[in-house]
């Protein structure tokens, strides 16, 4: 039988990082249970290292109504020659986005002992990927978690222009065909806040949680192209 996750504990509500634990438990069924009650993994790249898994004061969010596509990027959207699938390459775009570069930072987040549980989430039905493909290359892709009715994004990758920005508005249609409204980004970064993304209370960010897994909605199916 799969071990059972160690319980969670509620985050110090002092603690801006909001850290829930610190351990080596990095199992898939450990990294189910985290997404589910809002928390998710935050390594600092050494494997040697305990993991910090965290559940942030204030939390980002992408709601699709009030994204703002800029005007150059829906031009490459409707020029774009780029075929986009899902969950067609999940290893390889978890691989893919190890491998980005990240300017300022010494390496990634996305260590083996990370890919290994992720792509067992995967195997399990509730992590997915992104791709785009120019023929038979992959040259763009994203991956994340379905914490239960809202997929939490983890990470992108782009060998051509726009290529991940292009796999972020094909999966934000995927998702809205699915009823959902929005989805968990984590952290707010320049880009994505351009496109419309913004922080709420993580008190609000559980409720809103909470609420979509009781909808009990089916983001993803098995097979998709």
């Amino acid at each position: 039988m799969p071990p059972t996750p160690t319980p969670w504990a509620a985050p110090d509500p002092r603690d801006d990082l909001g850290l829930v634990a610190l351990d080596f438990e990095l199992s898939p069924e450990r990294v189910i249970s985290a997404y589910s009650h809002g928390i998710f993994p935050w390594p600092d790249g050494d494997p040697r290292h305990a993991v910090p898994w965290v559940c942030p004061r204030r939390r980002a969010i992408l709601e699709f109504d009030r994204m703002r596509v800029p005007r150059s990027l829906a031009k490459a959207r409707r020029r774009s020659l780029l075929r986009f699938t899902v969950d067609r390459a999940f290893a390889a775009v978890i691989r893919a986005c190890a491998a980005s570069p990240r300017p300022g930072q010494a390496g990634t987040w996305i260590t083996p002992p990370m890919i290994t549980a992720y792509t067992e989430v995967h195997r399990r039905g509730l992590a997915h990927s992104i791709e785009a493909w120019n023929g038979e290359m992959l040259v763009a892709g994203l991956y994340g978690v379905d914490a239960g009715g809202v997929f939490a994004g983890e990470s992108m990758f782009h060998h051509v222009d726009n290529g991940s920005k292009l796999c972020l508005l094909h999966l934000t249609d995927h998702l809205r065909g699915r009823g959902s409204a929005w989805m968990d980004i984590q952290q707010l970064t320049p880009h994505l806040e351009a496109l419309g993304a913004r922080e709420i209370p993580r008190t609000e960010f559980l409720r809103r949680l909470r609420d979509e897994q009781a909808a009990g909605r089916t983001l993803f199916a098995r097979g998709e192209a």
